[in-house]
Formats: structure tokens, C-alpha cells, sequence
């Protein structure tokens, strides 16, 4: 069991801090609505994750290929929205006064997890890179499939939690640079949802 659990604390720790769309949107939160208001959206891929997972093993590999473009089509539109709210924060964004309080504390962990669930990175990654590991593991034992799962979500959201608080802490840089950094969210979703579109599309 212990190797199926350094397997998931690693490719835990590589699916959190490698660069994508859900990893840019909680960072973005984090410098909207600093972190302690932002750490809730760590959370999102133990929301998200189990359908995926479960649909990536049972279905998404009989499925024509064709369906991969839909999902980067819807994705990438979504993440567009996203990149649009992160436009809008940063032309409203307040030099002199403090930010407005979010209307609900839970929204932006729901937009986290239908984030991560419109994205095509953790399909691919789990019916090409963890899904055989996990199948594999369960065969053995079933202890060491859930040995396997915990060490991955348990890097995972230790890792997207730490670059929240990272993240957060940069609006104490000032009013400027957290409207730059804010900005800056707003045109790495932007990228991200038109090249999934582009990938999509095309």
C-alpha cells in the first residue's frame, strides 16, 4: 500500500502545480478576494473528481474521439465566462477603498469545480496517466486503490491550497499590483479558453 500512496502523493503534487485553467482561476480568486476567502476553492476537485473518474474508467475510452472536441468546445467557453469575470473585477477594482465582500462564500468553489469538471485535463489524465494506476492498485487491493486516491488528493489540495495562500498574500503588495496581478488573471484565462476552443474547433 505505501507505494500506491507515494504514486498518488506525487502525481498529486504534479496535477496541482502544473499550469491550466484551474489552477489561473483560483489564483485569480486568490488575488480578487485574498485567500482566506479563496481557500474553500482547494476544495473543488473532491466535488469535481468523482464523477470524472468514475466516467473516465467506464465510458470516456469507448467513446469516438469526436467527443473530446465537444467537451474542449463547452470547456473552452467556460473558461472564457470565467476570463470575462476576472475582466470585470480588475475595470472595477478599487484603488482607494477596500473590495466589496463576496455575495456568497461558496460561489467561487462552485465555479472551481465546474472548472475543473469542463476541463479536459483531468479526463485525460485519468483515463491515460492515474486511471491505470488506480485499476491496477484495486486489483491487487482494495486498500491500496484507496491508499492510492488519498495520497493524491490529499498533494493535490494541499498543493492548490498553498499557491492560494501564496497568491493571497500578494495583495498586500498594494492596490496597483493586485489590479496588475488581477489583470493578468483575466489574460492567462483568456488564453486558456481559446486555445481549448482552437483545439476543439479544430
Amino acid at each position: 500500500m505505501l507505494a500506491y500512496l507515494l504514486q498518488g502523493l506525487g502525481y498529486g503534487f504534479a496535477a496541482a502545480v502544473q499550469p491550466g485553467p484551474f489552477q489561473t482561476y483560483v489564483m485569480s480568486q486568490a488575488l480578487e478576494r485574498g485567500w482566506r476567502r479563496a481557500l474553500p476553492a482547494a476544495l473543488a476537485p473532491l466535488i469535481s473528481d468523482g464523477p470524472i473518474i468514475a466516467l473516465t474508467l467506464l465510458v470516456l475510452t469507448r467513446l469516438p474521439p469526436s467527443w473530446e472536441r465537444v467537451l474542449l468546445v463547452v470547456g473552452g467557453i467556460f473558461i472564457l465566462y470565467l476570463a470575462w469575470g476576472a475582466f470585470q473585477a480588475w475595470r472595477r477594482f478599487d484603488l482607494t477603498g477596500p473590495e466589496p465582500e463576496p455575495a456568497v462564500a461558496a460561489h467561487g468553489l462552485v465555479k472551481a469545480a465546474l472548472m475543473n469538471a469542463l476541463s479536459p485535463g483531468p479526463y485525460l489524465y485519468w483515463s491515460l496517466v492515474t486511471g491505470p494506476i488506480l485499476l491496477a492498485g484495486w486489483r491487487e487491493a482494495p486498500a491500496h486503490g484507496v491508499g492510492f486516491l488519498a495520497g493524491f488528493y490529499f498533494a493535490m489540495v494541499g498543493a492548490v491550497a498553498a499557491l492560494i495562500v501564496l497568491f493571497g498574500t500578494a495583495r498586500h503588495l498594494g492596490p496597483r499590483v493586485t489590479r496588475a496581478l488581477v489583470g493578468l488573471s483575466a489574460l492567462a484565462l483568456t488564453g486558456f479558453g481559446l486555445v481549448q476552443l482552437a483545439r476543439g474547433i479544430f
